[in-house]
């Protein structure tokens, strides 16, 4: 959960390590109960006829993986690299088939990579994990039938937070050799845009100092010079509050950039996940917003 649980002050050390031990235990009841609850949904509109590569190792360094999920006999398709929300912390790319599988069945071809988590990591490793995947899905997008000038970063929750920071702060991506423009454009659902003050343990995960604080909010990288965005928010969302998309948006546009923003009444945070599975026909249009921004940008040039 981003933004909202109160600070853990300075409770006593016995509290800090029951509570230490207690969100282990519920980390672990939480991947269990999430990957069943993740393996029943699935897309409203057809998942077969798809072309599916799991396991794929783009970091071996890191001992990273990704899977993709593509249109079968796809040609010059667009393609969106979608990461995962989990507060930094959690979550496994294989619990988002549903998400590939979605996108897959409506032309895009989707990869969804995994990426390291704190506590073994903290910021900038993670981001530049998903720098590494977006590099690796430039050199093998025509492999499974992607346009390379139709690349697309997105993410959901803490996901769309790191695909903003690919978009907008043009350094990891130049540790790559790519630019922010090289993209087609970010999309995201729920992300965290502007979430000061930080919550639970953002200020391990970030580093509590004015660099951590500066560097870790894709806002304060908004110039005018990054893609276009896609920023899709539900009102009812409590965990990450409507107004990281709204004040995003207003960036954008202050600085001459682009920015679509949608605000869907009465769904909360996971209920953007769950309408993008279900596809065209799901309210809120989510998939059909994704849809209708990525037809736009069809035409996207490398470095324009």
């Amino acid at each position: 959960m981003i933004g909202t649980k109160p600070r853990l002050g300075n409770f006593p050390r016995r509290w800090r390590v029951a509570r230490t031990l207690a969100a282990a235990l519920a980390s672990l009841l939480v991947a269990s109960c999430a990957q069943i609850w993740y393996a029943t949904v699935g897309s409203a509109d057809s998942a077969h006829d798809l072309a599916v590569q799991r396991g794929i190792v783009f970091d071996a360094e890191h001992a990273l993986k990704l899977d993709v999920y593509a249109p079968h006999a796809a040609s010059a398709a667009p393609v969106v690299v979608f990461f995962y929300g989990g507060s930094w912390e959690a979550g496994r790319r294989r619990w988002y088939r549903y998400v590939g599988e979605a996108l897959a069945s409506h032309g895009i071809v989707a990869v969804i990579p995994d990426y390291r988590k704190f506590p073994d990591v903290r910021f900038p490793e993670f981001m530049n994990d998903a720098a590494n995947a977006t590099k690796w899905t430039f050199a093998h997008a025509a492999e499974f039938g992607g346009d390379a000038r139709r690349i697309f970063v997105a993410g959901h929750s803490a996901g769309g937070h790191i695909a903003a920071l690919l978009a907008c702060d043009k350094r990891y991506l130049a540790a790559v050799g790519l630019v922010p423009r090289d993209l087609a454009g970010m999309i995201g659902l729920a992300g965290a845009y502007a979430f000061l003050p930080y919550v639970e343990d953002e200020a391990e995960i970030f580093g509590d100092d004015a660099a951590g604080r500066y560097d870790s909010q894709p806002i304060n990288f908004v110039d005018g010079d990054e893609p276009p965005l896609l920023l899709l928010q539900g009102l009812d969302d409590d965990e990450v509050t409507p107004n990281n998309a709204e004040v995003m948006a207003e960036r954008a546009q202050a600085m001459d950039g682009t920015a679509v923003l949608k605000l869907y009444p009465d769904i909360d945070h996971g209920d953007l996940l769950v309408a993008l599975a279900r596809g065209r026909k799901a309210k809120p249009p989510v998939m059909r917003d994704v849809l209708a921004f990525v037809a736009k940008r069809a035409v996207a040039e490398p470095g324009h």
